[in-house]
């Protein structure tokens, strides 16, 4: 548990360093030896994380022992996940500009490189309005929360609306993986419908292969690896 609880604090350093989180967005993980809950920081920029800032909570979103800390108001998008999806052990909540477009236009969001994907080939779109009708945008209840994990079924990506996208995975590493290369997948995509309206997408067979082969153990340490080299640990106790 000690190890995973490391392995938290330095992703939110990792997804801050990559620039897929900045002062917003946040990481969690199921708990290990109890299904029923999962572990995330209190409120605070990602980059700034350290082990006493984490906290437990109830897949409804219940703090357990806060001491004073304050949760993430989206703390629900996480725990609706879990709640949802039992393969699912860590959820990445962030609100990369290069996803954004892709929400708010008709066009798919797709693999367009062999680490892309990683990101399924479904990516749905939700949108709070359609539901909820006007709100700020945030996931602030499990009512929300719900609906989000119910838009993204069995994929690994759902985007949101004019506000960012929700990341499952089996593991941490996995999930973070996946966050990081979204947001460089949504970018190439971008630059290449910029030069042509005829992108090469990777087929059904391609992409079936390249998440096997993305999945195993030695891709994700080895990203794992080269991450936490980047990232600042200082402080994360």
């Amino acid at each position: 548990m000690s190890e995973l609880l490391r392995d938290l604090a330095l992703a939110n350093r990792i997804l801050a360093h990559e620039g897929v989180v900045d002062a917003f967005g946040h990481v969690s993980v199921r708990h290990p030896e109890r299904a029923e809950r999962f572990v995330m920081s209190r409120s605070r920029s990602p980059e700034l994380v350290t082990l006493d800032d984490l906290m437990e909570f109830t897949l409804d979103g219940t703090p357990l022992d806060a001491r004073g800390r304050t949760p993430y108001s989206e703390r629900f998008i996480h725990g609706a996940i879990y709640e949802a999806r039992a393969d699912v052990g860590a959820v990445v909540h962030n609100h990369s500009h290069a996803v954004i477009p892709y929400g708010v236009t008709p066009v798919k969001l797709r693999p367009v490189l062999h680490v892309g994907a990683a990101i399924g080939a479904e990516i749905p779109v939700w949108d709070i309005r359609r539901k909820f009708g006007d709100t700020s945008m945030l996931v602030v209840n499990i009512a929300q929360a719900r609906d989000l994990a119910a838009a993204l079924g069995a994929n690994r990506v759902a985007l949101m609306r004019g506000h960012g996208c929700a990341v499952a995975g089996a593991t941490l590493r996995e999930a973070v993986f996946t966050a990081v290369y979204l947001q460089v997948n949504a970018q190439l995509q971008t630059a290449a419908m910029g030069l042509s309206d005829q992108v090469e997408y990777l087929s059904a067979g391609e992409l079936a292969l390249a998440r096997e082969m993305l999945s195993q153990p030695v891709g994700l340490d080895r990203a794992w690896e080269y991450w936490s080299a980047r990232a600042d640990r200082s402080g994360i106790g």
